[in-house]
């Protein structure tokens, strides 16, 4: 037993009983070696040989070292002139053991038909499935901590996995890229003896090997303790969890991986991610070294926007700005100090263009408007800035590019005398080599959405010019995908988020088609800072109610054989057409049979086919005829919205015989000033108006009755044109009625719309998304029967 004392020897020289075990001293060996892994194992692959980081646990006894595989339980020691039999310390050795596989080691023992050595004492695997982090952590974190408990450990020289014991510190450098002007190199590492080291390699090599939009701690439920970073063939640095997550979160968000060997590099729109490297390394606890005396990045656009809302606006605008018009002219003002592009996002109705000419009265205020700026927008627009401009900054030099002016012009004229230059899109794409010409203080794009197809040429046109700022105004900067984002940023910020093939693989298949939210969040940290959007629910709430009735329609008897008839013809059309060229192939046959059924709910008279001759009865438009009759009754003043023009002409006849007097708003409407003006005066009470030409742009607050007579793919755009009511200014309670024939492709297209809308909500927020890709689930759903419909 343990502690019983015994003479030393017989006189055969042979001990008589177990003596007093000396003190036991863990040991532990660290190194690698051989060893041959079976395929019946839980590694991957065949039998083969690997060179794997082991453990050769033994025990000092006064000198003598007893293997942790050594089974004996009492083994002989020389005292003096003989041998003295000693008892192991059974309970302090489980001890030792306990200590060590608490580290993840294990017992090679335990490995059976798994695992074989070559005659080795390792005991023990570092890791039975390990990879260079969990060596280094134990190499990081075990090692010292089993020191403290008494052990000696020793790690061979050439032990591939060792690491410092210190935490060096950290820096970032940045610096400009001869070869790319307007671009930085960044180089992030640490340094160690005076020396640096730079860990960006490692680090993109990290970020490579995990999956898109995954953090490193992600990998597992809870993650390694700390990540190792390689410093040179047998050295690393430890990086914890928490570090290790934001910096590749950055990374992430910077890094394209087009170069070889890796390099980082960033445009100067990325300060405020270098900020947040440089914030994330310093609360790590470490010290951080920035090499320079700033970063050459512009200043952050919150602190900007801050200090300008510490100074009055002086501005000199006709015109008592609401407090949230005052903050996005402020916001405007901290683009232009910091000379970044952005895109004044507002929901429609709530002053982008009141707060746009604040900002030309402001820079006008401080004598800053030494060149021309350049304002883009829809035709249907131009009357409206003119007036705009005119009535609240009359102080303003404005020149309208456009009909009498432009022709003038033409004869000798300089359009840029002017301080403010207003022109078409349809312009500025036809006199491309005018605007080239001269530099421009401000290029400004409204409804931006007119740049977002990438191969038009009035985006073309709109990169091709030459200014200092550069601005967008939209309250749909996402219609149909982020695609449509990503093409006002090229305009704006064009190295901000990469070619559009980077944008594609980097946010919009992990976001469309992934539902990835990481990678959403991403992409809203980077631009984030330069969309300012509010909505009339968090800005406006004095505006009165807005009441949304869907008012269903029972086709008669012949015109719904009419429907059905067109239906089966277009639908065997479709299907044939998508078996030879697939969906994407078809679309001009897909659209063209959609809108011959959505005609037929209109009005059978809008088809060009013999049948439809036959059809007198148009239920919709009795119904809407009934409805303008109730509305007028009530006093109510009336907009009707379609996107047929055609069909605004049946609607005005029918209005005629009825003796109801009409204004009607097309693209062929020559004076459309005095259209807007006669309703705002109340000379008439129905304004006809067409989407496209109608549905942005206008002040129609005498409105209080919107109805839209047929329902169109982007619920955005119907959004716009209610807006033309339902928006700063108006008093009355406004009711908006969306007519659909009950059964039809029109309520189908209503369906459709609430599953296109989640991405740009989930963006931006409260807008709405245009007709994405069709499937052929949805297809189907489209041309299916009148009356029937899949859930």
């Amino acid at each position: 037993m343990p502690g019983e004392t015994t003479e030393p020897f017989d006189v055969e020289g042979f001990p008589r009983g177990p003596s007093p075990a000396p003190v036991l001293v863990p040991h532990l060996r660290l190194y690698t070696e051989a060893i041959l892994v079976s395929s019946s194992g839980p590694l991957p692959g065949g039998d083969r040989e690997l060179t794997l980081p082991v453990l050769c646990l033994s025990f000092d006894y006064g000198g003598t070292q007893i293997g942790a595989n050594d089974e004996r339980e009492r083994f002989f020691v020389a005292q003096g002139d003989g041998l003295v039999e000693v008892e192991r310390d059974v309970r302090r050795e489980a001890e030792a053991r306990a200590e060590v596989e608490r580290f993840g080691a294990v017992e090679l023992g335990c490995l059976d038909g798994y695992v074989e050595g070559y005659g080795s004492a390792a005991n023990y695997l570092v890791a039975v499935d390990g990879d260079v982090h969990a060596y280094c952590a134990f190499s990081a974190q075990a090692l010292p901590e089993l020191r403290s408990k008494g052990f000696v450990v020793e790690v061979d020289a050439g032990y591939p996995y060792q690491v410092l014991a210190a935490q060096p510190a950290w820096y970032l450098d940045v610096g400009p890229l001869s070869e790319r002007p307007d671009w930085f190199g960044c180089e992030i590492g640490v340094e160690i003896d005076g020396e640096r080291v730079n860990l960006l390699a490692p680090l993109l090599e990290l970020l490579e090997g995990l999956p898109d939009g995954e953090s490193p701690s992600g990998r597992a439920p809870r993650g390694p303790r700390c990540w190792a970073l390689q410093l040179d063939d047998k050295r690393y640095v430890r990086v914890g969890r928490e570090l290790i997550d934001e910096i590749l979160e950055v990374l992430r968000e910077l890094y394209s991986g087009r170069r070889a060997p890796p390099r980082l590099e960033l445009s100067r729109y990325h300060g405020g991610a270098v900020d947040t490297l440089a914030r994330a390394l310093g609360k790590s606890g470490v010290r951080v070294h920035r090499s320079g005396v700033q970063l050459p990045v512009p200043p952050r656009l919150d602190r900007v926007v801050t200090e300008a809302s510490q100074h009055e606006l002086q501005h000199g605008v006709a015109a008592t700005l609401r407090p949230y018009q005052a903050a996005g002219v402020r916001w405007l003002l901290g683009l232009y100090t910091a000379n970044l592009g952005g895109v004044l996002a507002d929901d429609m109705g709530l002053g982008k263009t009141l707060q746009t000419i604040t900002l030309f009265a402001v820079l006008h205020a401080r004598r800053a408007l030494d060149q021309p700026s350049l304002i883009v927008v829809p035709t249907s627009l131009i009357q409206n800035w003119q007036r705009e401009l005119k009535r609240f900054a009359p102080q303003l030099s404005v020149l309208v590019w456009h009909g009498n002016t432009r022709r003038e012009g033409q004869r000798g004229g300089d359009p840029f005398r002017a301080q403010l230059i207003v022109t078409s899109y349809a312009l500025l794409v036809r006199e491309q080599e005018r605007w080239q010409a001269q530099p421009l203080h401000y290029l400004i794009l409204d409804e931006a959405q007119n740049i977002k197809n990438p191969r038009s040429a009035v985006r073309a046109a709109a990169r091709s010019l030459t200014a200092r700022h550069r601005l967008c105004l939209s309250g749909t900067p996402v219609e149909n995908h982020l695609g449509d984002m990503w093409s006002l940023f090229d305009f704006l910020m064009p190295d901000l988020l990469g070619s559009a093939a980077e944008f594609q693989t980097r946010y919009r298949v992990p976001i469309e088609e992934q539902r990835n939210e990481d990678k959403l969040a991403a992409l809203r940290h980077t631009v984030g800072p330069f969309i300012l959007r509010r909505t009339k629910e968090q800005v406006a709430k004095d505006l009165p109610p807005k009441s949304n009735l869907v008012r269903a329609v029972e086709l008669g008897e012949a015109q719904r054989r009419l429907y059905e008839s067109i239906r089966i013809a277009a639908h065997a059309d479709v299907r044939r057409m998508v078996m030879t060229k697939g969906i994407a192939g078809s679309a001009l046959t897909i659209l063209d049979a959609l809108m011959k059924l959505r005609q037929v709910c209109c009005d059978p008279r809008l088809v060009q086919v013999q049948a439809a001759q036959r059809v007198s009865e148009s239920a919709k438009l009795t119904f809407l005829f009934r409805l303008v009759v109730g509305e007028l009754g009530q006093s109510r003043r009336i907009l009707i919205f379609s996107q047929f023009t055609s069909m605004l002409n049946l609607i005005a006849e029918g209005l005629t015989e009825r003796g109801i007097e009409f204004g009607l708003l097309t693209g062929a409407t020559q004076d459309r000033a005095r259209q807007v003006d006669a309703f705002q005066r109340g000379t008439v009470d129905v304004f006809l108006i067409s989407l496209k030409a109608g549905g942005t742009g206008l002040n129609l607050t005498s409105a209080d009755t919107v109805i839209h007579y047929d329902p169109w793919w982007n619920p955005a755009a119907q959004a716009q044109a209610t807006d033309r009511a339902h928006r700063i200014g108006q008093t009355r309670p406004v009711f908006v009625h969306q007519l659909i024939v009950a059964g039809s492709v029109e309520e189908r297209m209503l369906e459709l719309q609430h599953k296109k809308r989640e991405l740009a909500e989930s963006f931006i927020g409260n807008a709405d998304a245009e007709r994405a890709t069709l499937s052929e689930n949805d297809i189907s759903t489209l041309f299916a029967p009148l009356g029937e419909a899949e859930a």
